[in-house]
């Protein structure tokens, strides 16, 4: 389990009931394991952020930004985010909350394709009981 700084429970807690359109949308294709049967978690404490959507079989972030992203500020802020998550192994994905309501097919492919590469998959059995 990767650590996480305590405070920030309350407030992801208070992030899940005030999830955007877009996080909502998305929530809803993955929850409940949808994408290759692997779990993701919404607004999860890592560290000292806290994530819109975690993975972690996958090592799989994916954040859904909206306009404050976009600015000098935020892109800064991005990148030094992201590169503490990597720094953690995890693959950090972007979308915009327009890419999630506009495309959301392509958004879960792009998803399922990430969470496909990075989930390794039991080793097959030689054989099958019965055979």
């Amino acid at each position: 389990m990767l650590k996480y700084n305590t405070s920030l429970k309350q407030p992801a807690r208070k992030l899940r009931t005030d999830m955007t359109d877009a996080e909502r949308l998305l929530w809803s294709r993955l929850r409940g394991k949808q994408i290759l049967g692997v779990q993701f978690y919404r607004q999860k404490p890592l560290g000292p952020y806290i994530v819109d959507f975690h993975a972690p079989a996958a090592k799989l972030v994916v954040e859904v930004d909206g306009s404050q992203h976009f600015d000098v500020a935020g892109q800064v802020s991005d990148r030094r985010r992201d590169a503490y998550l990597g720094s953690l192994g995890l693959r950090v994905l972007r979308f915009d909350n327009l890419q999630v309501l506009k495309e959301m097919e392509a958004v879960l492919e792009t998803i399922f394709g990430v969470v496909e590469e990075r989930v390794k998959s039991p080793p097959a059995p030689l054989f099958q009981r019965g055979e």
